[in-house]
């Protein structure tokens, strides 16, 4: 039970259970080889959540659903993981006030978030999907902004310390279907064919090898599954490289349209965010669609459509 509601730590486990350390790994064991929960090793550390495969997930949550809410233990056991919760919210937003000012530096320097977010939703439509998987998902709002369309979702990023805020911001949120992983974008700990949405926000400037990133997303994607780029245009801000990492001082069409189509994807759509207002030297921002070329087919057996028998954003 509480695993459906996040993902968790033996330690987390031991504090709010109350069991010894053997104990609740024992048990986890025992969950694991019965293949109802996975685990995911980040660092040191090592994070325990329901299973990815969706007839193991459903099993646990149908067993979960007959326990009762108004149980002591229960109600206990929740107490206690809301307040590991809040001790993840604390860690989160120690880091972020750290490097606050840094980030709200470069977001003042573009337009605002909101907008761009509402341009994705718009164009990813309003038909649900089955998985979802955000590439350096940073603080997890991608994650967060489309929970309610997909049925499993999976953020991956370098650092631990993103990932504390990410799951923080999921937990506040209230998400339960998307989890966060740690991973390198060039080699991600996730199956391959697997997703009807891949993102990558604001990551592509930070890297070596962008071509070999779209390349890698590409084959996560299902049969006419997308791929959304958000990165910057091409600009002359040195600081930047200097100051703040940047590898790549944005991309033209020109470039992502290239290795969209290396990795076998067709560009579907572009859209650029100018700057508003003000003399100093600006970012636009810019969002491209790839669409992967393979047709999806639904099974012509079947009566009924899956929630995936057409291409995210469409409908029949």
């Amino acid at each position: 039970a509480l695993l459906s509601r996040g993902d968790l730590t033996v330690s987390d486990l031991t504090e709010i259970l109350g069991q010894s350390q053997p104990r609740v790994s024992r048990h986890l064991k025992l969950l694991l080889e019965a293949g109802l929960i996975g685990r995911y090793q980040e660092g040191s550390w090592a994070f325990f959540r329901l299973s990815d495969s969706d007839a193991a997930r459903d099993f646990v949550l149908r067993l979960v659903s007959g326990i009762r809410g108004a149980d002591p233990q229960v109600e206990r056991d929740l107490e206690r993981l809301a307040a590991v919760k809040r001790k993840r919210q604390d860690r989160a937003a120690e880091y972020f006030s750290v490097n606050a000012a840094s980030w709200d530096h470069i977001r003042s320097l573009h337009v605002p978030d909101r907008a761009v977010e509402a341009a994705l939703l718009k164009l990813v439509g309003k038909r649900p999907f089955q998985s979802m998987l955000d590439l350096g998902t940073g603080t997890g709002r991608l994650l967060e902004i489309f929970s309610p369309l997909y049925r499993r979702g999976i953020g991956i990023d370098m650092s631990r310390e993103m990932l504390t805020v990410a799951r923080a911001n999921l937990d506040k949120a209230g998400i339960s279907n998307a989890q966060v992983r740690q991973g390198d974008i060039f080699a991600p700990p996730v199956e391959r064919d697997a997703f009807d949405l891949v993102t990558i926000h604001q990551v592509l400037h930070y890297l070596d090898d962008p071509a070999r990133a779209i390349r890698e997303a590409a084959r996560l994607l299902r049969p006419a599954g997308r791929l959304v780029i958000v990165d910057f245009a091409p600009h002359t801000l040195e600081f930047l490289r200097d100051v703040h990492a940047h590898v790549r001082l944005g991309f033209s069409d020109r470039q992502i349209t290239e290795w969209l189509s290396e990795a076998g994807l067709d560009l579907e759509d572009s859209q650029e965010f100018e700057p508003r207002g003000g003399n100093e030297a600006r970012l636009t921002v810019k969002l491209w669609l790839g669409r992967d070329q393979r047709m999806l087919i639904a099974d012509p057996s079947s009566h009924a459509q899956p929630a995936n028998a057409y291409p995210i954003g469409e409908t029949a």
